[in-house]
């Protein structure tokens, strides 16, 4: 079964709810950007800190890269995808970071990577490549995505919208 990108994004109570409490936490990230370095949570002594990765390159090898231009806009999103469904071939021109909360997925890019991921596993996504990320397994997936974008930028270029490539569609 594919599912369209926008349809597995959904409005039900619970994830409303999953909204906010990602919007707090995006929120917390950000004060704590915003904090001289001596008040990070490592200096607490009664927070816990778990380092879950750190990367100059993404999954399929390509080295991280920033906007250069423009007005910065972060959007976060909880995507849930169910068994066997797919988020249908697309691309990200802006850097996007996913936390599997539940489930597991396997991404494919039309470089031939192939890489799965699982619950409690960071995902650095690729950019300006077509991928397509399927769930694999046997229960509901949700991711928690995070696009660090530019104000009216797409932060997902569906690959319909481009001309055709050979063997991905």
């Amino acid at each position: 079964m594919k599912l369209p990108f926008s349809t597995c994004i959904l409005v039900h109570a619970a994830d409303r709810v999953a909204c906010r409490i990602l919007l707090r936490c995006l929120s917390v990230f950000v004060l704590l950007g915003s904090l001289p370095i001596s008040a990070r949570a490592q200096d607490y002594t009664q927070a816990k800190v778990e380092k879950l990765l750190v990367a100059s390159t993404n999954y399929a090898g390509q080295p991280l890269s920033y906007p250069q231009s423009g007005k910065p806009e972060v959007t976060a999103l909880v995507v849930h995808l169910p068994p066997g469904s797919s988020t249908g071939w697309h691309k990200h021109p802006v850097p996007v970071y996913a936390y599997l909360l539940e489930g597991e997925i396997t991404i494919k890019t039309e470089s031939g990577v192939e890489k799965r991921f699982v619950k409690g596993e960071p995902i650095v996504e690729v950019m300006n490549l077509l991928h397509n990320g399927t769930n694999t397994g046997k229960r509901m997936t949700s991711l928690m995505v995070f696009y660090t974008g530019i104000e009216g930028v797409p932060n997902v270029i569906r690959a319909e919208a481009l001309p055709a490539v050979s063997g991905v569609r």
